[in-house]
Parts: C-alpha cells; structure tokens; sequence
C-alpha cells in the first residue's frame, strides 16, 4: 500500500468500475460488485488488492499470487490461481495504469498566490492558477487556466504557459512556449542559452543565441533535464514526447511527436528526430543528424550518421543492433578461444 502521508487512497471501488477504467472486461463468474481498495505487486497483493501481468517471467508469481483480482491477457487466464477475479485486456500494464490513477488521482495544489512569490503587474494569469512560495513570474508572462508553478521555480519574462500545466519545484522556464498538460519536473532548466561558440585561437566568441524553445501538449521532462533554446531557428519538442531526468536537448533540435527520450541520453544542435523515436539510456545524437520516424537506440550507443525508418541500432558508432550482437558474440567466442 502507497505511504498515506504521500499519496491519497481514493478507493475502495468495485471491480466492475475498474473494468471500465481499463477498458478490460470481467471474468465469467465474477461478482461485478466486488470490492478493492488498492493496487500492489503480484508477489505482495493480498485480500483487497489488485495486481496486473503484463511479462510471462512473472507467470509463476501469479500462479500463486494471493491477489483478489488481475488484470490479465485473455491468454494467460488459465493461470490464474482459484478465486482470482480477472479483469482481461490485451493491454494489461495500460489498464493498471488508468486503474492506479483511479486509485490515486493526481492532487492540484490549492489555487491562488503564495504570499511569498513574486508575480509582475504585467504576468497574465488566467482562472484557477497556483504560484507556490518563493516562486517568480515574469514581466508580460502568459500563465493559461489551471497552470500550477510550484515553490521556487521561475517564469522568465514574455513566456507563455498552457493551460493544466505543472513546473515544478525551482524549474527556470526563459525563452520558451510551452504547450498544455505538459509537466515539468523539479530543477528543468528551458530556454537556457545554446552552446554555440566561434571557435579561434584569439578565444572563443559567444554566438547569440536568438531562437525560442517550442513545447507541444502533454510532454513530461524529467528532473534536472535542461533543453536549450535555438540559435536563430527553434528548438521544438512535439506533443506528447517523454524526456526522462538529466537529458540534454542542445539548440535548434526538433523532436517529432511521441520521442521517449531515457535518462542521461543527449541530442547535439540541429539534429532532427522524427517521430516516435526511442532515446536509451546514455545514447547519444550527433549534431545534424536526423533520426529517422520510429528509430531506436539501445543504451549507451552513439549515432554518427542519419537512420532509417523503424531501424533498431546499437553500438557506439551505432549499427543495426542484430548486426551489433552478432559481432559482440564472435568477439566472446574469439577471446574465449584465446583463453584456451
């Protein structure tokens, strides 16, 4: 159970609910009134609680989870314990998640100003908007209704805000619009200066950088990720793109829509990723690449050249990632040999 000092149980609520919170549909038998009051894991659920399997490695788990109900792919039904209600779905990780958000629905912080915070006569702040202690809004700054700024963050001068969206604790938004029901988590930097340089033995000149970041709906950016604003063209992330904490996003980059960008992954200037690509874990981008609709790059590869659609790479420089593991296999069974 989620710790009550952090997180509200909206439950108890009964199993048909949940279903159409899923999107799932109830076992034959099952008692449609039948009452849960929290989610858990497959291994620790017990009376009252619902679980999900989503991965056929935890197929054992279930077979002698104590859980009163699952969510379940029609496959794998028949490994349900004795008694289990199941609710199936061919999306059984989608339907825990809109089910732990019926449970444990985000909280907004109350409306109004903080008496500490700083707002500008100028800032326009529309119906229903939340500025935290300690927080600063801007001169001409645009915040749209609903838009929550908590304690410490600051919105730089003419930035725009849509609305439902949260920054968060001590984020810098300059330069930037940002789209609506987007969420910015503690410590994001936006609109921060591109790292743009003439480079010359009588030292290196700044080149200004004169763009703007633009921010679609629904993104997420991570903690401490920072995305810098362009040099003359802007830097653009598209709707519904998930950028994971310490990700660096340089000048003048255009993420397409739906990117999952992975933590500690980075994107050099200029570069283009189209689409509903895949970033890993410590991947990196080269400058003036583009990146090709629905690509992805394993972790800690580097990409040195533009992909192909759908292509999976990996490696540092990046290959196709078959081609990759074939070689990492031929190189084991070498060195095992010479070890011989």
């Amino acid at each position: 159970m989620a710790d009550s000092r952090f997180f509200e149980n909206r439950g108890p609520i009964s199993i048909a609910d949940l279903a159409d919170v899923a999107g799932a549909t109830l076992s034959d038998g099952t008692d449609p009134d039948l009452l849960i009051e929290d989610v858990a894991p497959l291994d620790v659920a017990g009376p009252g609680q619902i679980s999900f399997l989503d991965n056929r490695k935890y197929v054992a788990a279930f077979e002698v989870s104590r859980a009163a109900a699952c969510i379940v792919s029609p496959a794998l039904a028949d490994r349900a314990p004795d008694g289990m209600a199941l609710l199936l779905s061919e999306t059984p990780y989608r339907g825990y998640a809109r089910i732990a958000h019926a449970f444990y629905p985000q909280t907004s912080a109350q409306a109004g100003i903080h008496p500490a915070a700083f707002v500008d006569d100028s800032a326009v702040l529309g119906e229903g908007v939340t500025v935290g202690a300690n927080a600063v809004i801007g001169a001409g700054a645009r915040l749209e209704a609903g838009v929550v700024i908590e304690p410490g963050a600051v919105v730089g001068r003419g930035v725009t805000v849509g609305t439902g969206t949260v920054i968060g604790v001590g984020a810098s938004v300059s330069h930037c619009d940002i789209g609506a029901k987007c969420e910015l988590h503690p410590g994001v930097r936006i609109g921060t200066r591109g790292f743009g340089f003439d480079m010359s033995a009588e030292g290196h000149l700044n080149v200004p950088q004169l763009g703007r970041v633009i921010i679609g709906d629904d993104v997420e950016i991570g903690a401490n990720s920072t995305i810098d604003r362009g040099a003359g063209p802007d830097t653009v992330i598209g709707d519904g793109c998930k950028i994971d904490n310490l990700v660096q996003i340089g000048h003048n980059v255009r993420l397409g829509k739906g990117c999952v960008v992975i933590a500690q992954a980075g994107v050099a200037g200029s570069a283009t990723v189209e689409d509903f690509v895949i970033l890993a874990a410590q991947s990196g981008v080269g400058g003036h690449l583009t990146v090709a609709a629905g690509t992805q790059l394993a972790a800690r590869s580097g990409l040195m050249r533009d992909s192909e659609p759908g292509a999976k790479l990996a490696g540092n420089p990046a290959i196709p990632a078959k081609e990759y593991f074939r070689q990492m296999a031929v190189l084991a069974k070498v060195t095992k040999d010479r070890g011989r």
